[in-house]
């Protein structure tokens, strides 16, 4: 028995990679076509010496930075003082995070629309609407990973540790709140990182340079440079959640050495 579920536990992991991995090949090796008759990164140069690609990356870049910034901002404060003073309001909460899978985005986009695009809230062309965009889209992975986060720590033991050592809620929250949910934090922020990377419809209808709406361009102009630009996502990816890994494995030994 025991040698038959090793045999299936194989079957199903192989099973798995091959299900994954076999279309990322399929398009890495089509990206490779560019040149007839010969494997090169011709598409990939394509995509590279292009201001196009360099701009709205840049931009979707910078759109993630200021979402991860303002979610943080947002989000670990409520999440620490849902759990810390207010439990019994935890479950609305929650359910309010969940909002942004309920409401299809073309009706959240054309609600800021017609919201912001008079006064007093004349802001429709603001980047600043977009990143709130992007921070209620990202609301549900990053209060959720924030809120594990905490969880898994004494946040009660901590604040009262803190506040008998003469420690103010900004000192509590940024020195020692924040330190001990890094690594949820930055798993937040890499879903939140990948949503705007991804996000099609509120940067086409708010009118402002990204990633995924010139990828959705690229894939109508081009046949080789979609596929090499799919790769990359992919890899940027992959790379998110190497990172991730790293940070925590880190964060683990760094605990384990300091309980010894």
């Amino acid at each position: 028995m025991k040698r038959g579920g090793l045999v299936w536990s194989w079957f199903w992991m192989i099973l798995g990679i091959l299900y994954f991995f076999l279309p990322l090949l399929a398009t890495f090796l089509f990206s490779l076509r560019a040149i007839k008759g010969v494997l090169s990164f011709k598409a990939y140069q394509n995509l590279f010496v292009t201001t196009d690609f360099v701009t709205n990356f840049s931009y979707s870049l910078v759109w993630a930075i200021f979402t991860i910034v303002v979610g943080i901002l947002i989000f670990v404060p409520t999440a620490y003082w849902v759990r810390l003073r207010v439990p019994q309001f935890r479950t609305a909460v929650e359910f309010v995070t969940l909002l942004p899978f309920v409401i299809p985005g073309i009706v959240f986009v054309f609600g800021l629309v017609r919201t912001f695009s008079h006064p007093p809230f004349l802001i429709v062309n603001s980047p600043a609407l977009l990143i709130a965009a992007y921070t209620v889209l990202s609301m549900p992975y990053m209060y959720r990973s924030i809120d594990t986060g905490l969880r898994a720590i004494d946040v009660q033991t901590l604040t009262e540790a803190a506040q008998s050592l003469g420690a103010g809620w900004e000192t509590i929250l940024f020195r020692i709140i924040l330190p001990n949910i890094r690594v949820a934090i930055l798993n937040g922020a890499f879903l939140s990182f990948a949503i705007v990377m991804g996000e099609y419809i509120l940067a086409q209808y708010l009118a402002k340079p990204a990633f995924a709406p010139y990828m959705a361009y690229l894939i109508q102009q081009k046949a080789y440079e979609p596929a090499a630009l799919a790769v990359i996502s992919f890899a940027l990816t992959w790379g998110c959640l190497g990172i991730i890994q790293l940070v925590g494995r880190g964060s683990q030994q760094a605990q384990i050495a300091g309980g010894h």
